[in-house]
């Protein structure tokens, strides 16, 4: 491991899921200038579009969206092609 290359100052963080409102501490040397209260304790405070909590791949909630109906029109257009 290369010296003098990492950060120093890691603290715990509270990082913010806003889809969810879903709320975990880590530690973190990001820098913030907001703060949250968490159990009593004030954490700095990062804000997440996405986490653990709300993504489709880790909920288990992904879906095959066809709005535009791509896949009957493509099975349409080469089944000419079948033999």
């Amino acid at each position: 491991m290369k010296k003098d290359i990492h950060p120093e100052n890691y603290r715990l963080v509270a990082f913010k899921d806003m889809s969810n409102e879903e709320v975990f501490i880590t530690k973190c040397a990001a820098e913030t200038k907001e703060t949250l209260d968490v159990d009593g304790v004030e954490y700095p405070l990062i804000k997440l579009e996405i986490s653990r909590t709300s993504h489709p791949f880790y909920t288990g909630k992904a879906k095959l969206l066809d709005t535009a109906g791509r896949i009957d029109k493509f099975k349409n257009k080469y089944e000419k092609f079948k033999k």
